[in-house]
């Protein structure tokens, strides 16, 4: 993996479920180049993992923190940085 890509893995609470939260995180991500995936978590939760050079994952983050759909609404964001192999695409995860 290049060593100028960066992997994070971030954890979305708030109502992220059934407003359209992953489909925008998806678009988002095409925009900005990341790839990774999304998939709704059993608490009402969001995860992703999204990778990318550091100052495209800055642009990704910051773009999920604000909501990428106007129908979430974000209470917080956990995010970590994790090592993992090149992902290719960003699509949802069932």
């Amino acid at each position: 993996m290049n060593k100028k890509m960066k992997t994070v893995e971030m954890n979305v609470f708030g109502i992220v479920q059934g407003v359209g939260f992953r489909w925008a995180t998806i678009q988002a991500a095409n925009r900005l180049g990341v790839s990774g995936w999304v998939q709704n978590q059993s608490d009402g939760s969001v995860k992703i993992v999204a990778q990318g050079p550091m100052e495209t994952l800055n642009r990704f983050i910051k773009r999920i923190k604000a909501s990428p759909t106007p129908y979430a609404k974000i209470h917080f964001v956990t995010i970590n940085y994790i090592t993992k192999t090149p992902l290719v695409g960003f699509n949802v995860k069932y």
